[in-house]
């Protein structure tokens, strides 16, 4: 189980935001690429090894990722097309900021990769099982929402502890987990799909 459960009732949350939204005519889509903007600055200051401005643009980003949704459901106008946009921005973002973790240095390039294989691996077997027609899968034990908080977790401790443990900073072994916990997500979607999928064709 995981955050992303709980995207749905993130307006009761939100609905200061959600007014001021619209009233500045804004739109769902308009705040998706505000969340891939800032998500871009958040990489450029973790490559620039700047942990607090990167660690707030992602705090901007995953207000803007859950406000689209939640501002989408409040004017009651979500389509296909409005979470297509989202799920691409989404990606996007994650490489990002994750890209801009390690290749500025602020963590081993191979644990960057392996981080981003898990991340970008949860993410697309979560939306597959929905176009096998299994229905959207936020099931496994880390979904976006998820690294998401424990991006600023690390990155604020960060700015208190700036030292790296046994060689490596805090994003780098909070990068080390996405990387371990993203790819058994990934197997966890994907059992949860396959056996979906066995059991329909056994009723048939």
């Amino acid at each position: 189980m995981t955050l992303d459960q709980f995207r749905p009732h993130v307006k009761d949350y939100f609905k200061p935001l959600i007014a001021v939204s619209i009233r500045l005519g804004l739109t769902p889509n308009i705040l998706t690429v505000a969340s891939l903007i800032v998500a871009v600055l958040a990489g450029v200051a973790y490559f620039y090894e700047n942990v607090l401005i990167g660690t707030l643009m992602v705090l901007l980003n995953a207000v803007f990722d859950s406000l689209d949704g939640a501002l989408a459901r409040a004017m009651n106008i979500q389509s296909p097309k409005g979470d297509f946009l989202d799920h691409v921005i989404d990606r996007y973002a994650d490489i990002f900021i994750i890209v801009g973790i390690f290749a500025g240095g602020l963590a081993p390039w191979p644990i960057g990769v392996f981080a981003l294989i898990g991340v970008l691996m949860a993410s697309y077997l979560g939306t597959q099982s929905q176009a096998v027609g299994v229905g959207r899968n936020y099931g496994g034990v880390l979904g976006r929402a998820d690294r998401l908080v424990l991006i600023l977790i690390a990155g604020f401790l960060m700015l208190v502890f700036p030292d790296p443990i046994f060689g490596l900073t805090l994003l780098a072994w909070l990068l080390l987990i996405f990387g371990i916990m993203g790819n058994f997500t990934a197997l966890q979607r994907f059992a949860y799909t396959w056996r979906a999928m066995s059991k329909e064709e056994e009723k048939k």
